[in-house]
């Protein structure tokens, strides 16, 4: 057998942002139905370990751009986490402070995370879900003359993925098929930038896109109000709490609005949370592949459509981010810090470096 062996990359870069994008498609060998191959996009290859670092980039050199954005001006965002990593990534890396406003409820590693990339963390109470951190960056952006992210509504967030996402997609998959493509939804960036380039030049490409079962809010019908910049205005009635951080909030964001009213995905299909840490687990037990409840819910929702997909039928699925930010979440519930009582068998077996009964 011959060893494996790496010849780097061809370049060197000149900042940490110009390793963003670029993530690899990885084919699922073990856990798929063998009449069909997936692929993953595996987007915790990223320099902050997820998605959102695309948009984060997108959104900073934007307003560097149009000159929204002054130097050395405060950015303030609301953010489940993984945007917030994100751009406390891009801040650093560029000299922008950062605040960003994030419930409670979300894992405790994402505002360590933050705070560990020099950003504050002003943390809203859980009962007022995601519209309640997204009105309290508004009030600081207003009183502070901060400038304000807004993921939820500015263009470069799906310009981004029209950009790069997109067209790596087309580029890993040129001569060859693609019958699926499956992803769910945060913002709604990666569903409207890339259908609009699958659209045009792989038509033949299934879109399927996907959000938690309890908060089914694109699934209801119901668009809730928003103001005339296009921020929403309301909590969704529709929405219940869930355990997919970093989808879905209690509100259809404008970006993700492009996709539903130019019916740029071919299928909408729920995911139970509960679903979704089961496939995360079997991805990183089976596939070596670690990533968070996002990814495994849309990847239990491809597991669902490959089941009566066509013989030789092609997916790729997005995994949005790695599982490291998930470690005080229910997906590691059940996994132990101490020896099992097979491991410790195991240790018993030679007679060396005992741990005692504790």
């Amino acid at each position: 057998m011959t060893i494996r062996t790496t010849s780097g990359r061809g370049r060197r870069y000149d900042s940490i942002l110009d390793t963003v994008g670029d993530t690899p498609a990885i084919r699922i060998n073990r856990i798929a139905p063998e009449h069909v191959t997936v692929y993953v996009k595996f987007e915790a290859f990223n320099p902050a370990g997820s998605v959102k670092d695309r948009l984060a980039l997108n959104i900073i050199e934007a307003a560097e751009r149009d000159g929204t954005l002054a130097p050395g001006q405060t950015v303030v965002e609301a953010t489940s986490g993984n945007t917030g990593i994100g751009l406390a990534m891009v801040c650093a890396a560029k000299g922008y402070p950062l605040v960003v406003t994030m419930a409670d409820s979300f894992s405790v590693e994402r505002r360590r995370l933050m705070r560990f990339l020099g950003a504050r963390v002003v943390l809203t109470p859980r009962a007022l879900k995601g519209f309640g951190m997204y009105t309290k960056a508004k009030e600081l952006a207003e009183q502070n003359g901060w400038f304000l992210a807004s993921q939820f509504e500015t263009a470069a967030n799906a310009d981004i993925h029209e950009a790069t996402t997109a067209r790596e997609i087309l580029s890993d998959f040129d001569g060859t098929s693609l019958d699926y493509w499956v992803t769910g939804y945060g913002t709604g960036g990666t569903v409207s930038g890339v259908s609009r380039v699958l659209r045009k030049e792989r038509p033949e490409t299934r879109i399927i896109l996907t959000e938690p079962a309890n908060a089914a809010i694109v699934g209801s019908g119901i668009v809730n109000s928003r103001n005339e910049q296009n921020q929403p205005t309301e909590s969704h009635p529709a929405f219940e709490p869930h355990p997919i951080q970093g989808w879905t909030p209690d509100f259809i964001p404008y970006v993700l609005q492009e996709a539903i009213d130019n019916s740029y995905y071919d299928q909408l299909l729920p995911v139970a949370g509960p679903d979704g840490i089961a496939w995360s687990r079997r991805l990183a037990a089976e596939e070596g592949i670690f990533t968070g409840i996002s990814g495994g819910s849309t990847f239990a929702v491809a597991m669902t459509l490959a089941q009566d997909a066509p013989e030789g039928s092609v997916m790729l699925v997005m995994l949005p981010d790695t599982g490291e930010r998930y470690l005080s979440t229910p997906l590691f519930e059940g996994i132990a810090e101490d020896m099992t009582d097979e491991e410790r068998a195991i240790s018993q077996s030679t007679p060396t470096a005992q741990m005692e009964a504790g």
